[in-house]
């Protein structure tokens, strides 16, 4: 886990700019508390925080390495699965290693493929290398975005950093009309690429970007291969078992004390159980967390997206693993309260309450646990949601999980509510349409099918890794999903869906592959998101904190918001019958995200750039 910054400048000698990174790097002392380390040449500086996992004496960074006239400048977060293979294929290329630290793997994987190592990687990873004879800049993402990379080009500059309050050290926190687009039209969801503040960029999940006196240029260095599926379905759940198990091997930390996320699902019980398994073959138990609310018993109310609630289920799994299991129960007001440092820990207004239960369930974690991993991924590389199963929805042109543009639309106040909302949403979604992966010779349905899955790997995949590692990086955590793994995003890309909805149940191939290593309901249980609160004492929470915002005339949102159609929805929230985002987000979390809008217009001090 770690935080990387720089900037590279043409025009001014940086030499003397360890100060202006030094400032960046301390907005985020929370991904790296072990270390802190800059680089500066004449052109760029370069620095790192770092939080040590697997080698503590050999993983500093900037890290350096000398081949001839070159010197080349890495720094990193992340983690390379594959490190070991690498490791070895450099070893007979005749390199020589001074750590056991994967950063050092990827330093020499660049010096020997260049801007191609990419490709070779397996791992979440956001890096740069600085090449000081060809005066170049070379940046990279892994290819689902499990870890971040912002970046702005301005005045013959590039600056990058993971996270956004770094990039705030460097450029003003402007918003103009594309980003209230970005907010309003899409949010908590994120166009690919974009950002609200103006000027700063987010690299895209499998791309690079390169950075000289040439100028920049961005390069995409993977992308889905279609082909025809020759497997059945029972070989291929023997080749999905076999992919699963690897990835979760190969995740595993050689000395970080672990431990999973365990509500009860399918997906996290999956995890859950191959992590105890590696875990007694070193003679040590699983510990397991899940969260609750107050009440819940009382309060929880099955609806389509949630069907049951955790509590039986978790029992029935625990006792199967004999996992050490704890219940943290999320309390009403702690829950409200923390809203504002999940705005902090994504610097935009994220997913409300999942954002800041998520937050706090991380921190009490990180009392005792280094990386935590998650069953997070599933439901979008084998088709778990719903919408998945709607044929309206399959076939329609918007976003399955945001199909609430009208409501969004109400949100704004004469002034700007001739924000073109429909059309932009429009707009994004038709572009990822255009670029989806197809045969041409499949039939059109199968082609609508590649659609509906490459849109929720795209955007809403994304999302919840970034959801996971904002929140998770906050309390000191990293987080890790097997799932979410090169090869078996590759293999499931392919396998068709009469195969992937085998037994005519959500994720059926999935449930083939594994359904000998968990006990039956936990096998057969039926989707079950994260969990949220019912309780309507968080409702009032919420709207006691709007309407204090309301009433208070200097407020921010008052210049964007329609006032009085959020006074009529803290009084009658049931208005909102179907969520106004993904499967959790009805009127308390459409609340709770105005504070939030609030608090990062405020304390962001955003300055609106629109004319309309």
């Amino acid at each position: 886990m770690g935080g990387i910054a720089g900037i590279v400048n043409f025009n001014q000698d940086m030499i003397n700019s360890s100060g202006q990174i030094n400032s960046m790097l301390q907005k985020i002392s929370h991904r790296g508390k072990d270390s802190l380390g800059i680089h500066a040449t004449h052109t760029a500086c370069l620095g790192s925080r770092r939080q040590r996992f697997t080698d503590p004496s050999g993983e500093s960074q900037p890290m350096h390495r000398s081949i001839g006239e070159h010197t080349y400048t890495i720094v990193y977060d992340g983690e390379l699965y594959n490190a070991k293979e690498l490791r070895q294929e450099l070893l007979l290329k005749g390199y020589a290693f001074f750590s056991h630290s994967d950063t050092e793997v990827l330093l020499l994987s660049y010096i020997e493929w260049g801007p191609s190592c990419p490709e070779r990687l397996n791992g979440m990873f956001a890096f740069a290398v600085w090449e000081e004879l060809s005066q170049r800049l070379f940046l990279a993402r892994d290819r689902f975005g499990s870890k971040p990379l912002f970046y702005t080009l301005k005045n013959n500059a590039v600056c990058f950093a993971s996270e956004i309050k770094c990039m705030l050290e460097y450029t003003p926190p402007i918003v103009d009309e594309q980003g209230l687009l970005e907010i309003f039209a899409l949010a908590p969801a994120r166009t690919p690429g974009k950002t609200p503040f103006k000027g700063i960029e987010d690299l895209k999940p499998a791309e690079c970007l390169f950075y000289s006196r040439l100028g920049m240029y961005i390069h995409r260095y993977w992308q889905f291969d279609c082909n025809r599926h020759m497997e059945n379905a029972e070989e291929t759940a023997v080749h999905l078992k076999s992919l699963i198990h690897d990835s979760a091997k190969k995740q595993m930390p050689a000395a970080a004390p672990v431990c999973t996320f365990l509500s009860g699902g399918f997906d996290s019980s999956v995890i859950s159980a191959l992590v105890s398994k590696y875990l007694m073959q070193k003679n040590k138990y699983l510990n397991s967390f899940s969260i609750e609310f107050p009440q819940d018993e009382l309060y929880f109310k099955e609806n389509l997206y949630q069907p049951d609630s955790d509590s039986d289920f978790i029992k029935i799994i625990t006792e199967f693993l004999k996992s050490g299991h704890s219940i943290f129960t999320c309390g009403i007001e702690e829950m409200a309260e923390a809203l504002q440092d999940a705005v902090l820990a994504r610097d935009m207004p994220g997913m409300a309450d999942v954002d800041s239960s998520l937050l706090l369930l991380c921190r009490e974690i990180a009392n005792n646990f280094s990386v935590a991993f998650s069953g997070e991924c599933a439901d979008e590389i084998f088709g778990g949601y719903p919408w998945f199963y709607n044929n309206d929805l399959l076939y329609s042109e918007s976003f399955p999980w945001s199909q609430s543009i009208p409501l969004r639309k109400k949100l704004l106040n004469r002034s700007f509510n001739k924000l073109p909302l429909e059309s932009y949403a429009r707009e994004r979604y038709m572009e990822t349409a255009a670029e989806t992966p197809i045969l041409n010779e499949e039939p059109k349905e199968k082609q609508l099918r590649r659609r509906m899955a490459y849109m929720n790997i795209k955007w809403f995949m994304i999302s919840l890794l970034e959801r996971q590692d904002r929140m998770g990086t906050a309390a000191g955590l990293e987080i890790r999903a097997p799932f979410c793994d090169n090869d078996i995003v590759d293999y499931a890309w392919n396998i068709p869906w009469d195969i992937m909805n085998y037994g005519n149940m959500e994720k059926g191939i999935l449930r083939l592959a594994m359904k000998n290593i968990l006990p039956y309901p936990i096998a057969m249980r039926k989707k079950s998101p994260y969990p949220k609160t019912h309780h309507p004492d968080y409702l009032k929470k919420v709207s006691s904190l709007l309407n204090d915002i309301l009433n208070n005339k200097n407020s921010r949102i008052l210049d964007l918001l329609d006032a009085e159609f959020l006074k009529n929805l803290t009084a009658d929230p049931d208005q909102i019958k179907t969520p106004w985002y993904g499967q959790l987000m009805t009127a308390p979390q459409l609340i709770a995200f105005v504070t939030q809008l609030e608090h990062w217009l405020n304390t962001y001090n955003i300055q609106l750039d629109v004319s309309l």
